[in-house]
């Protein structure tokens, strides 16, 4: 037994346990992957934060890279990736001699699935997975550590049925373990249970408090639509990190909201400094890409997201880098990107992640329609979130089907439904699919509120939203109200479950912020560098009315 794990160990070991980054190319994840990464870092910060049962379970790990990564996870900070490589080289190394041991076999397989997320290359998904299933053979009582593994990997593969299975065994053994609820409140999102969400959301901010928690409240408050409190939770997180990848991890969500409100100029900001917290925070780089191309500075757009698919060629890079170049006029160039993005989304599917909703996206804009339709129907039954109605939606649409579309794209804009997000992408999607049916009024609504959201949401679609906007013309002053024409439907999206009203969003444990004070009244301040980190460039968090105080959302047009 004890050779044959060994053995094991030694094939699946990869080839940079020494902590340098590899040179070749690495195989992609899906959209998402930095919430997910910080996801696993809690998951394994969580196992290494419960002491073991006896000395001989989980020895600590020796001082230096190895201990720094241990120390900081934890803490439910995330590490920095080649202190995170040294880790599982020292897990691996114990684990020779200690094959019995369950937690390290959790640890290990844990911090595989970090790697995996935060490196773009899902072959590290399998190893964790034999990982995982060896501790929990070895331990099959009680082996929380595993079930939270587990979970973490399952979502990292986008299989959030399997994720909520094994997230809800854990708590049902532990339901004190903070570092599982995050994982929860991920899969709950992806399955459109927003109620689930709220309700772990309060479990956790009532269990721990810091940056961690503070980094998740913030991205709930951003699918809310509550921008001003999201910036708040991120940029407060962001200066109580303690580590410079968790401080990064942090600026980068905080570029990512200032990019889809409508201000690149902030959002590189961000960007910038999460790339100087932490070189290796490549998504913040595929970011400054995206800002710099809303910016017009698409010489520089194009060198960073080249740089970043050098290093992690991860899909979602790919269909933006391409739909750049075809803005530009570059078809080949852009047919190159689209290609790599199928062979990426092939490898990931090979070690068994699901990027149907990704791949749905692209077929609906540059490939088959039909095909995406059909993918994206699958992915409906599987995880019905707003994210998925706006794009099978949108699909239905670019395959002509636009009476059913309109359901799909109402129930993405629904707030009864969870559909709260301020997304540009998605209020654009519901008025050109009103507008074929000739629904000008809420068209005019839809397409004008993408462009309020942000002028510049896409190199391709920004100037056709202009385009159509423009030809719908201004309301009529004259006559009665336009009446909206509502087309039948004969396949509505089947029915979830309702999203409670909104209610004012708890204080974050732990914020400096005083009760009830607005964060757009906060003085802007530079994001405080954790220890060893070199202070970054201030950033301003943009002025806007604080969510806690809005008005009740108004009724769906058409209604």
């Amino acid at each position: 037994m004890k050779t044959e794990r060994i053995g094991q160990i030694e094939a699946e070991r990869p080839a940079t346990a020494t902590g340098h980054e590899p040179g070749r190319p690495l195989s992609p994840l899906a959209k998402g992957a930095l919430v997910s990464a910080v996801t696993g870092s809690l998951v394994l910060g969580g196992i290494l934060l419960v002491p073991p049962s006896s000395p001989e379970r989980g020895a600590a790990p020796a001082p230096g890279s190895a201990g720094r990564a241990a120390t900081a996870e934890a803490a439910g900070a995330e590490a920095s990736l080649p202190d995170l490589t040294a880790l599982i080289g020292e897990r691996e190394s114990y684990l020779r001699a200690h094959p019995r041991d369950d937690r390290s076999w959790a640890v290990l397989g844990a911090a595989y699935v970090e790697r995996g997320l935060r490196t773009a290359d899902s072959a590290y998904y399998p190893k964790a997975e034999r990982a995982l299933r060896t501790s929990l053979k070895t331990r099959p009582a009680g082996n929380v550590d595993a079930l939270n593994g587990l979970a973490a990997l399952a979502n990292a593969r986008h299989d959030y049925r399997a994720a909520k299975k094994w997230g809800e065994a854990s708590v049902k053994l532990a339901p004190k373990r903070w570092t599982t609820y995050p994982l929860l409140i991920e899969t709950y999102g992806r399955l459109g249970d927003y109620k689930a969400v709220d309700r772990a959301l309060g479990t956790l901010t009532k269990l721990h408090s810091g940056a961690a928690v503070m980094a998740r409240e913030g991205q709930v408050y951003r699918a809310r639509g509550w921008r001003d409190d999201a910036l708040a939770s991120l940029t407060d997180a962001a200066a109580l990190a303690s580590t410079p990848s968790e401080q990064a991890a942090c600026l980068h969500r905080a570029g990512e909201l200032a990019w889809e409100r409508g201000e690149p100029a902030q959002a590189l900001n961000y960007f910038t400094q999460a790339l100087a917290a932490d070189p290796d925070q490549d998504a913040s780089l595929a970011g400054k890409g995206r800002a710099l191309t809303s910016l017009g500075r698409t010489t520089e757009a194009l060198q960073a997201y080249r740089s970043v698919l050098a290093k992690r060629p991860r899909p979602e890079y790919a269909l933006e880098l391409g739909e750049l170049y075809e803005s530009m006029g570059f078809g080949d160039a852009a047919k190159e990107q689209y290609e790599v993005l199928r062979q990426r989304v092939d490898a990931d599917g090979a070690n068994g992640v699901d990027d149907s909703l990704l791949l749905g996206r692209f077929e609906a804009d540059h490939g088959e329609p039909r095909a995406a339709v059909t993918q994206l129907r699958a992915e409906w039954e599987r995880a019905p979130s707003v994210q998925t109605a706006d794009a099978l939606g949108w699909a239905l649409h670019k395959a002509g089907d636009d009476k059913e579309a309109l359901a799909y794209a109402k129930r993405a804009t629904d707030p009864e439904h969870g559909g709260t997000v301020r997304s540009a992408l998605i209020a654009y999607h519901r008025g050109e699919v009103e507008r074929e049916l000739g629904l000008d009024g809420p068209a005019r609504r839809h397409i004008g509120e993408a462009l309020r959201i942000n002028p510049a949401f896409s190199p391709l679609l920004s100037p056709l939203a202009k385009e159509a906007l423009a030809a719908l013309g201004a309301p009529s002053t004259e006559g009665p109200p336009e009446k909206v024409r509502e087309p039948k439907t004969n396949a509505a999206p089947p029915s979830r479950p309702h999203a409670a009203p909104r209610s004012p969003a708890p204080e974050h444990p732990g914020s400096r912020r005083p009760a009830g004070e607005s964060p757009a009244a906060r003085p802007a301040a530079p994001v405080a560098p954790p220890k060893s980190a070199a202070p970054p460039p201030a950033a301003t968090a943009p002025a806007e009315p604080s969510p806690r105080q809005a008005p009740q959302a108004p009724k769906s047009p058409g209604a």
